[in-house]
């Protein structure tokens, strides 16, 4: 028998042996498909505050200091794009690794959504959503690949989390059910115990951001105005009153009109070809007067609670790409935007044919983050009676939390801000939906389930018309 289980286990060893060596490939050869990666505005302005040591809050500098201590590697976006390229490719490993002995159909999805060419075009983009996806694919995995009371890689999925909080304001709902997984399966056995320690776990990720801001003197760049900015563009826009404070402008309620779009707030910047009349510039310092822009938000809100509902439903049916026109809105950043040091990537048809693949695939449900997040609703309708790992649980309720955080909190109309509810649901869905019992769930929890997935397809196919 014990020659018979040593056999087994040399066979185990090897066949990891070889999933790991295939992924590893699979990576280099996604790398040199984008390298050194692609640079859009946003890694730009990173890169700069990198290459100068001064940082500000616009864009998270926990990751512009990483960048900065990369350069030792090389210049540019090549060591970011590594970066990103290794957290995402070694979450995946782990995951496969989790699900490869007891859910190979599982595992079979987990690779085929990895390969997604939407995936593939974000992971080979410099960007903060991207880097964030990738910390949390790592963590999960660690999570989901952690046998039974062993510790070091639970923990060293926490550090993971709490440093990946530091990238993103809206982290913490996609943290916080990772994070209260790593905890002793003790502290959770009990509704109290899971409470007290979601609190307790929620602490160090609210922390984060702003210490790591505090710790490298990132200047105050008035990032937040950008939200109060937008609900009350969109406010005034619904209600017909005017919401900002006074400006030299003729008719702000109607410049507003034209300036306004449930798209994205970028017209009230200053980076466009044709900013607003009324937008930061112009509003940065009357806002802060007074009782600052906090107060004129509230006072908005609570004059015109109805217009505000209508602009972040407009706005968020935008950012989930639901009841909309393709055409209307942002696709994937192809190629790198002009920058100060000439970076840019060479031509290559296989890449542009991966690109042409994730243009058509954003046409379609698969590409529509309102379907994700419509399946991840589903899920959790059948998580109380599924018998199911407990790593698919924390992933479909961290997708949908961190998706439906942009539903008061975004202001523009990007995939890449999806890019982690996408890849968590999709992996929620393998690992729930093939072990669900039919006959042991009644059929309206299963109606229930799979009614907005249904809704929201037809919604979006219908408005495509």
């Amino acid at each position: 028998m014990s020659g018979l289980s040593t056999r087994w286990r040399t066979r185990d060893q090897r066949s990891i042996a070889l999933a790991f060596t295939v992924v590893l490939l699979v990576a280099v050869a996604h790398g040199l498909l984008f390298w050194p990666g692609i640079l859009t505005w946003d890694a730009i302005r990173q890169y700069g505050q990198a290459l100068s040591g001064r940082y500000d809050d616009w864009h998270p500098p926990a990751m512009s200091w990483l960048w900065r201590q990369f350069r030792v590697f090389g210049s540019g976006p090549a060591p970011m794009l590594v970066l990103q390229l290794a957290l995402y490719w070694s979450g995946t490993a782990l995951w496969l690794r989790a699900t490869r002995r007891d859910h190979r159909r599982a595992a079979l999805v987990i690779a085929v959504l990895a390969l997604s060419p939407v995936m593939l075009v974000l992971i080979g983009t410099v960007l903060k959503d991207s880097l964030f996806a990738g910390a949390l694919l790592l963590a999960s995995g660690l999570i989901a690949a952690a046998r039974p009371g062993e510790r070091w890689g639970r923990s060293i999925a926490a550090i993971v989390l709490v440093a990946a909080a530091t990238l993103r304001f809206n982290a913490v709902p996609a943290c916080l059910p990772l994070l209260v997984l790593t905890a002793p399966a003790a502290w959770r056995r009990s509704l109290p115990r899971l409470a007290m320690t979601s609190v307790l776990a929620a602490i160090p990720l609210a922390l984060a951001l702003p210490l790591a801001n505090a710790a490298l003197h990132a200047e105050r760049s008035g990032v937040e105005l950008s939200l109060v900015i937008y609900d009350l563009g969109g406010i005034g826009r619904f209600s017909g009153a005017a919401m900002f404070p006074a400006v030299e402008v003729d008719d702000p309620v109607a410049v507003n009109a034209q300036c306004y779009t449930p798209v994205s707030w970028d017209r009230y910047a200053w980076w466009g070809a044709d900013p607003c009349a009324i937008g930061f510039t112009t509003l940065r310092t009357p806002l802060r007067a007074g009782h600052g822009p906090y107060a004129w938000w509230a006072k908005a809100v609570l004059a015109h609670p109805l217009a505000y509902a209508e602009h972040r439903l407009a706005h968020f049916n935008s950012n989930t790409r639901f009841l909309v026109h393709d055409a209307d809105l942002p696709g994937l950043s192809l190629a790198s935007d002009p920058n100060p040091w000439g970076f840019t990537l060479a031509p290559n048809a296989a890449r542009d044919a991966v690109a042409t693949a994730a243009q058509a695939l954003l046409r379609t449900p698969f590409g529509w983050p309102i379907c994700w997040l419509a399946l991840g609703v589903g899920l959790l309708v059948l998580r109380p009676a599924v018998r199911t790992l407990d790593p698919a649980a924390a992933m479909a309720w961290s997708a949908v939390l961190y998706g439906f955080s942009y539903l008061p909190l975004s202001v523009a109309s990007e995939v890449r801000y999806h890019l982690w509810t996408i890849a968590a649901i999709g992996i929620a869905a393998a690992l729930t939906l093939p072990r669900a019992d039919v006959r042991a769930l009644p059929r309206w929890r299963w109606v229930l389930a799979g009614v907005p997935l249904a809704v929201v397809v037809l919604g979006g196919v219908v408005a495509r018309l």
